[in-house]
């Protein structure tokens, strides 16, 4: 059988498609290669869409999915090209999907992808839908990540934090007797990428450097903490569902400066991890952070300012590229399917036991 892995991930920040290439050694998973294909506006623009609801919405759905898995079969065959690596060498594709809907407190959750089309597209095998078998269980579906982060970046020595700060940001506490526990802790680039795309006609904020010419509207940020996920305790997941502009804007008076909400925004994803892992991770001396916000100089500035005493790095230290680390999670979550293992972390999602995720579409 063969043993390379791709993985595809399409997170809340909707700005592309990561893939990559994996080879199993021992119990992990090594990067082989690694593509970027990102979301030309149109698409982008139909996915978030997609978020409301609105007139043909299944018809829209369905034709998107199709697009969609066009431009993960696109992803992969680039990935594999610059692996120089044929389709007959990988042994599955595990595929997120990319969230338009995610209730698990109404028991469903929707990950746009055809996976059927996508093994025909590629000729590959491939495992998608990994949230639902959890909901099923009576879990949250998310996050997925930390029982990959748990075989990849735990040490046996001392308390470590992952934090992964894509469109949404969660925490994994990795305890060094081997006891994980994780969950989403509340917007990370959404809002961020959403405001300066509105305001600059940008599609993120470089390094944070708008936000840091502004200043933190404390009675906002007050405002916009009070929102009851925060007041929720773990097991929890959220998205877009309940984090997007238009929950910005209702907090707004109109006469704030663009860069001050843009400040506010950023001081929020900071502050919402850092209680995070003061409330549930604090032992952990060493924070590394790893997604699209790892990125953001400005964002772990304000980390290593409301964690004091912690080291804060991306996952680069521990051997792993920040933008590589959940595309790697679903290649590893597809090899754990196609061997009959759980997937999941009940301590992490509150499901009723391990469970094997995912659907499967053989080539």
């Amino acid at each position: 059988m063969p043993e390379l892995y791709v993985g595809l991930m399409s997170g809340t920040s909707l700005d592309g498609i990561d893939a990559v290439l994996a080879a199993p050694r021992g119990g992990r998973l090594r990067l082989v290669a690694g593509h970027h294909w990102p979301y030309p506006a149109a698409l982008r623009s139909r996915l978030l869409a997609l978020h409301q609801p609105g007139r043909d919405e299944l018809r829209r759905a369905a034709v998107t999915a199709n697009t969609l898995s066009a431009a993960y079969a696109a992803a992969v065959r680039g990935l594999l090209a610059r692996a120089r690596t044929g389709a007959r060498a990988v042994a599955a594709i595990g595929c997120h999907g990319q969230t338009v809907r995610h209730r698990p407190d109404a028991g469903y959750t929707l990950q746009l992808v055809n996976g059927a089309l996508l093994a025909e597209l590629t000729g590959i095998a491939v495992v998608c839908d990994f949230r639902s078998r959890d909901i099923a269980a009576g879990g949250e579906g998310a996050p997925l990540v930390p029982a990959f982060h748990r075989a990849v970046f735990a040490s046996g020595r001392h308390d470590r934090a992952i934090v992964n700060v894509g469109g949404i940001a969660n925490v994994t506490c990795l305890r060094a007797g081997g006891a994980v526990t994780g969950f989403d802790c509340g917007p990370g680039n959404c809002l961020l990428d959403a405001w300066i795309l509105e305001r600059c006609r940008r599609r993120y904020d470089h390094d944070g450097a708008w936000a840091a010419r502004g200043t933190v509207i404390l009675p906002l940020l007050e405002k916009l903490l009070s929102h009851s996920f925060f007041r929720r305790r773990p097991p929890k997941s959220t998205g877009r569902d309940e984090f997007d502009l238009r929950w910005v804007k209702r907090a707004l008076s109109g006469r704030e400066q663009a860069a001050d909400v843009q400040a506010t925004l950023l001081e929020l994803t900071a502050a919402c991890i850092a209680r995070s892992v003061r409330a549930y991770c604090a032992g952990a001396r060493e924070i590394y952070v790893c997604g699209g916000g790892a990125r953001n100089r400005a964002l772990l500035a304000r980390l290593a300012a409301l964690l004091p005493g912690r080291k804060i790095a991306t996952t680069e230290a521990l051997g792993v590229a920040p933008e590589h680390v959940e595309a790697l999670a679903f290649a590893w979550l597809a090899r754990q399917a196609l061997r009959g293992r759980p997937g999941n972390l009940p301590a992490v999602t509150g499901a009723k036991g391990p469970r094997v995720l995912g659907a499967i579409y053989r080539a």
